[in-house]
C-alpha cells in the first residue's frame, strides 16, 4: 500500500509540469549572466567582531557591511535569479575607505569586511550556487597616504600631480590624479608587473571568476593589452568588466580590442534612464544600439545606476511618478535586450539616493516584495530563453510610447512588448514579421496571442510588459489529456483497495 502511495504522489507531481518545461542552459557564457552590483559596506553587516570605527548613521565612513553579510544572502540573491554577484573593492584602505577606493595594500583583504578566509567561503558559498563572483580591482590609483607616495624610490611610479581640466583629452585622462589621489604610472614597467602580479595571486588564492576595472579609461591601453593577454592564463574564461569614468565619451571597440570582455557605456546608460523615468518616451535612442552594425565588438554592460551615479529611483520621484512601475518597465528592457544586465543592490527596493554618498545607503532586506517578485520573474525567463541572451533582435513596431521587438536564436523566438504610454496600445504584427499559423505564449502575465488572418494582435494595458514565445498552436493536449485519464484511474484504484482493506478490518 505505500509503495502504491509513493507512486501516485510522484506520478501526481510530474504530470503537474509543464508540458514544455525550459530547459537549464548548457555551457552558460557571461552574455547569459545577470550581475548583482554590491557595495560591501553598505549591504549587510554579517559579523560584528570586524566593526572597527564604524557607525551605520555616518555615510562617509564605514557602516558595517562585510563579506560575513554576503554569505548569509547569497540564498536571497539566487532566489531573485541572478547568476553572478560584484563587489566593491576588497583591499586594505585608508582610513574611512568604505568604499575600497583608497586602497593602501593590494595584497590585504580590508579588515572592516572579514578575512581572506572569509572572502575565500563566499566564492566558495557562490560556486556552490553556480554564481560566479566578480570583484573591483583598482589599477588606476593609491590612497593618498599609501606608503609608496613617500618612498623615494618609488617616485617615478606615480604621474606628477596635475589635475585634469579637458576630460576629452586622452593624455590629460591617463596622467591626471582624479579626486587628489595619486595616479599610478602603469607605463613604467614596475608598476605593470606589479599589478599584473598581484591580479594573479587574487585568482589563485580566491578562485574569483572576473574583475571589474574602475576608471578603465585612465590607464593606456597598452596595458591592458598585456593585463589581459596574462591574467586570462591564469583561469579559463575570466571575466574583464571595464568600468568608465562618467564625464569622457571614448570609442569603446578600442577596449574591446585590448581583450576587455565587457565595457559600462553611461551614454546608453543616460538614454535608458530618460526613456524610463517617465512615460510616453521614444525608444529609438535606445534602440540603434542593439544595431549588429554599429554596436561595439565585446559585450555591452547594461545598467540604470551603479555606486558613481544618483540612483534611478530619485529621476523618477522627480518626475512625479510611482518607482514600483517605472522600474519595472525599464528592467523588463534592460533584461530582454542583448548585453549583461548590471543590477545595483536596492534596486529591488526601488532604494533611492542623491549624488555620491547618498547613491550608497544601506540595503534593507524589510520591504514589500512586489519588485523583487517581479525581478524573479523576469530572471527566470531570461535564464530559460538562450534568445534573451544569445539571440538577434529585430524592432517590429516602435510608436507613442510602445516598443515590440524579437529575439531569434536556433529556433527559438521570443517577442517582448513594452507599453511605456498612458494608455493601452494595440500592435498589429504580419506574418513577414512572425511566422504564420502559430502562437504567442505570454510568460509574465499569461497571455495567448493566436495567428488569425495571417495577423498577430497584441492588446498591452499602459505600464505592463509582456514577454512572449512564439510556439505551434496548442490545440487539444492528447498527451496530457492521456496522462488525467490515467491519473483518475490510478486514483479509483487506490481508493478501492483503502476501502477493500478497511471492510476486511471489520470482518477481522
Amino acid at each position: 500500500m505505500k509503495k502504491i502511495t509513493v507512486f501516485l504522489i510522484t506520478f501526481l507531481l510530474l504530470s503537474a509540469l509543464p508540458v514544455q518545461a525550459a530547459v537549464e542552459k548548457k555551457d552558460r557564457a557571461w552574455q547569459d549572466e545577470s550581475v548583482y552590483s554590491i557595495m560591501i559596506d553598505r549591504f549587510n553587516n554579517g559579523d560584528t567582531k570586524n566593526d572597527i570605527d564604524t557607525n551605520a548613521k555616518d555615510p562617509h565612513v564605514y557602516n558595517g557591511g562585510d563579506f560575513q553579510g554576503i554569505i548569509d544572502k547569497l540564498d536571497y540573491i539566487q532566489d531573485m535569479g541572478f547568476t553572478a554577484i560584484r563587489l566593491t573593492p576588497i583591499f586594505d584602505n585608508a582610513k574611512n575607505g568604505y568604499h575600497g577606493y583608497w586602497v593602501n595594500d593590494f595584497y590585504k583583504v580590508d579588515e572592516h569586511f572579514g578575512s581572506i578566509k572569509t572572502f575565500q567561503k563566499l566564492v566558495k558559498e557562490a560556486h556552490k550556487r553556480k554564481m560566479k563572483v566578480l570583484i573591483d580591482f583598482v589599477t588606476n590609483n593609491t590612497a593618498a597616504d599609501h606608503p609608496w607616495v613617500n618612498d623615494s624610490s618609488k617616485q617615478d611610479w606615480f604621474h606628477k600631480k596635475q589635475d585634469i581640466n579637458d576630460w576629452n583629452n586622452q593624455v590629460q585622462v591617463e596622467n591626471g590624479w582624479v579626486d587628489g589621489l595619486p595616479d599610478l604610472n602603469q607605463d613604467n614597467p614596475e608598476v605593470k608587473e606589479y599589478l599584473i602580479d598581484v591580479a594573479k595571486w587574487w585568482i589563485k588564492e580566491t578562485d574569483v571568476d572576473g574583475y571589474s576595472l574602475p576608471e578603465v579609461n585612465h590607464v593606456p591601453l597598452s596595458f591592458w593589452n598585456d593585463f589581459s593577454t596574462e591574467i586570462k592564463k591564469e583561469k579559463k574564461d575570466f571575466f574583464l568588466l571595464g568600468v568608465m569614468s562618467e564625464k569622457t565619451a571614448i570609442d569603446l571597440n578600442k577596449y574591446h580590442s585590448a581583450g576587455i570582455d565587457s565595457l559600462f557605456d553611461y551614454t546608453q546608460s543616460e538614454k535608458l534612464r530618460k526613456a524610463f523615468e517617465t512615460t510616453n518616451q521614444p525608444f529609438s535612442p535606445l534602440n540603434p544600439a542593439f544595431d549588429s552594425s554599429q554596436k561595439p565588438s565585446g559585450l555591452m554592460a547594461n545598467f540604470l545606476d551603479n555606486e558613481y551615479t544618483v540612483r534611478f529611483t530619485k529621476d523618477i520621484v522627480d518626475k512625479r511618478q510611482f518607482p514600483g512601475s517605472r522600474w519595472k518597465t525599464a528592467l523588463t528592457y534592460l533584461y530582454t535586450t542583448p548585453g549583461i544586465p548590471i543590477f545595483y543592490y536596492g534596486t529591488e527596493i526601488a532604494l533611492n539616493g542623491g549624488e555620491i554618498p547618498d547613491n550608497r545607503r544601506q540595503m534593507n532586506f524589510r520591504t514589500e516584495k512586489e519588485l523583487i517578485d517581479y525581478v524573479t520573474k523576469l530572471a527566470e525567463q531570461r535564464n530559460q530563453l538562450p534568445s534573451l541572451t544569445r539571440g538577434t533582435m529585430e524592432v517590429l513596431y516602435d510608436k507613442g510610447g510602445m516598443v515590440v521587438y524579437k529575439r531569434v536564436y536556433k529556433g527559438e523566438t521570443s517577442v517582448v512588448a513594452i507599453n511605456n504610454s498612458t494608455k493601452s496600445q494595440k500592435v498589429v504584427l504580419t506574418d513577414e514579421q512572425l511566422s504564420d499559423g502559430k502562437e504567442l505564449r505570454g510568460l509574465l502575465g499569461g497571455d495567448l496571442v493566436r495567428s488569425r488572418d495571417h495577423q498577430y494582435i497584441l492588446i498591452t494595458d499602459r505600464d505592463n510588459s509582456e514577454i512572449y514565445v512564439l510556439t505551434e498552436k496548442s490545440g487539444i493536449n492528447i498527451s496530457h489529456i492521456a496522462s488525467v485519464i490515467i491519473v483518475l484511474i490510478l486514483v479509483f484504484i487506490f481508493l478501492f483497495l483503502i476501502i477493500k482493506r478497511s471492510k476486511n478490518k471489520v470482518i477481522e
